[in-house]
């Protein structure tokens, strides 16, 4: 298809110096009727400019509603994405919480042990102690109690009587 120069212009969004320009320095060629073909066009400037805003409103009708979705997705996934970096951090102060209640228990269970030995070192120091006083006395001998003297006290003897 031939084409005048100025339509040609206008297709491609290029000014007419610019095409007169490359006609001179021979990258582009001309009719015997000084019109130029589309195809020496497409060679020297590829797509017309009127046919690429075609295909990017076709295009961005498209991409708009594409656009739309993706935007849809996005958010959603940026909603998803944020209610599951709160439920990591509940359960992050959750294990920090169990870990503090374990430490306190343990804490606990020492300070009980070191309660429970003590019990058992007194136990084992009264049960020493007692022992040793078990074997001071023979066994035979038995711990004597301190006897106390017997009082004796005269009694006269009762006399008879002979009558009633």
């Amino acid at each position: 298809m031939i084409i005048s120069v100025t339509k040609a212009a206008k297709e491609w969004g290029v000014s007419r110096t610019t095409i007169y320009q490359k006609v001179n320095d021979g990258e582009l060629s001309r009719t015997a009727d000084k019109k130029i073909d589309t195809s020496e066009m497409l060679r020297v400037f590829g797509e017309p400019v009127s046919k690429k805003r075609t295909e990017q409103s076709l295009n961005t009708s498209d991409n708009t509603h594409l656009n739309s979705q993706t935007v849809q997705s996005c958010t959603a996934l940026e909603h998803q994405l944020e209610l599951e970096k709160l439920k990591n951090e509940h359960l992050r102060q959750q294990v920090s919480d169990q870990k503090q209640l374990i430490e306190n228990y343990q804490q606990q269970i020492g300070q009980l042990n070191k309660t429970l030995e003590r019990a058992n070192a007194s136990i084992h120091d009264f049960a020493q102690v007692r022992l040793l006083e078990f074997k001071q006395f023979e066994p035979d001998d038995e711990p004597q109690l301190e006897q106390k003297p017997k009082i004796t006290t005269a009694i006269p003897p009762k006399k008879k009587r002979w009558f009633f």
